[in-house]
């Protein structure tokens, strides 16, 4: 069994798919692992701190590998050197790329989204959705803080006194959380809302005070798995209302809002930005689905009107050598299922609900009821 660790063809993406400390692992289960050169060196990992783990650093890594770990989906290019029948397990962005997965099944690879990951207890040490989004609140909150002009926590000196920033969440998800927890310890005197009523609890267990229009909707906003239900325009409208008035007294806003496979929520408006005052500071982080805040643009610093919109895109990526420790070890712990520890080789149960749920392509076609071609589903 051999385990490849490819680098990533996006220059643009620090992260890695696994660490020398997952590296020791695979081989604890019978794998031989191999790594292309300069995989991890963007999350300060040296090609020498792969060796030293045990694996082979080689520009034909990826010849032979029964299983190909990275961060991104594989580009067309990439797709001949592997082989086929390998498992290719990464974040494959699959909503809205078709061609993309057409590609993959075409090349013969058994490719793994790990962000269709179910939300059951045996898969939360696998869920790379929470253990990126958990760094990206808390980078939001960090590249918030550099960009607003004053401090975040109240100070009293001889000078006077420094009010602390008041920083407002949108959308209480992981990151959500996490923001708003950094926020605190930060300082500052945090709010949040959110459509599910199952997070009032959670905002207030961090100390942040709760803001919603908490009506028979807002009661029974949540899927079976625990995401975000799409509103209707009715409550949309009244909590568009209630957030306005809000914002126009807020340093700092941080919005996390995403619905899977739909463009991001739109959640302030260019007028409840023009409404905030000067030297406030927003950050989108859902800038790489189109974005909550009107005005962002993706990867820059927009300024409109003294107000600043920070549209960062893979934030988590900003913290490359946490984020790849933590997402090497979902990727280990999933890559734990599909072997067997026993006669040490790779056995996968196709029936398993994990495997089945993260499944995209196989045998030459793509297998995910949500992705197959229509005249095949």
């Amino acid at each position: 069994m051999k385990i490849a660790v490819a680098a990533e063809a996006d220059r643009a993406e620090p992260r890695v798919g696994a660490t020398p400390e997952t590296v020791k692992k695979m081989i604890g289960l019978g794998a031989e692992v191999a790594v292309q050169p300069g995989a991890g060196i963007k999350s300060g990992i040296l090609d020498a701190d792969y060796t030293a783990a045990g694996a082979t650093v080689s520009a034909d890594a990826l010849r032979g590998a029964d299983v190909v770990l990275k961060v991104r989906r594989p580009e067309a290019a990439e797709l001949p050197d592997y082989q086929k029948g390998a498992l290719v397990i990464a974040i494959m962005d699959p909503y809205g790329n078709d061609a993309a997965l057409k590609a993959m099944a075409d090349a013969g690879v058994t490719a793994f989204a790990m962000e269709l990951m179910p939300r059951i207890t045996r898969a939360q040490s696998m869920d790379v959705l929470s253990s990126q989004a958990n760094l990206a609140g808390y980078r939001a909150v960090i590249d918030a803080s550099a960009e607003y002009g004053r401090a975040f926590p109240m100070m009293m000196t001889a000078a006077g006194t420094v009010p602390a920033a008041r920083v407002f969440i949108m959308g209480v998800g992981v990151a959500g959380l996490q923001a708003i927890a950094t926020a605190r310890r930060l300082g500052a005197v945090v709010t949040a809302t959110d459509v599910r009523p199952a997070t009032k609890e959670q905002v207030e267990s961090l100390g942040a005070k709760f803001l919603a229009v908490e009506d028979e909707e807002f009661k029974n906003a949540q899927t079976a798995g625990g995401y975000a239900k799409e509103m209707s325009k009715e409550y949309q409208a009244k909590q568009a209302a209630l957030v306005a008035e809000h914002l126009k007294k807020q340093d700092v806003v941080i919005t996390t809002a995403l619905i899977p496979g739909r463009p991001a929520p739109r959640l302030v408006t260019k007028e409840m930005v023009a409404s905030m005052k000067p030297g406030s500071v927003l950050v989108d982080l859902a800038i790489e689905r189109g974005g909550n805040v009107e005005g962002a643009r993706a990867g820059e610093v927009a300024e409109v009107g003294g107000v600043k919109i920070v549209g960062f895109t893979n934030v988590a990526g900003r913290l490359a050598a946490s984020a790849s420790g933590l997402y090497a070890k979902n990727l280990l712990t999933f890559l734990e299922i599909l072997v067997d520890k026993k006669d040490k080789k790779l056995a996968v149960n196709w029936d398993d609900e994990i495997v089945k749920a993260v499944a995209l392509t196989r045998d030459g076609a793509v297998v995910h009821p949500s992705f197959m071609p229509k005249s095949a589903a």
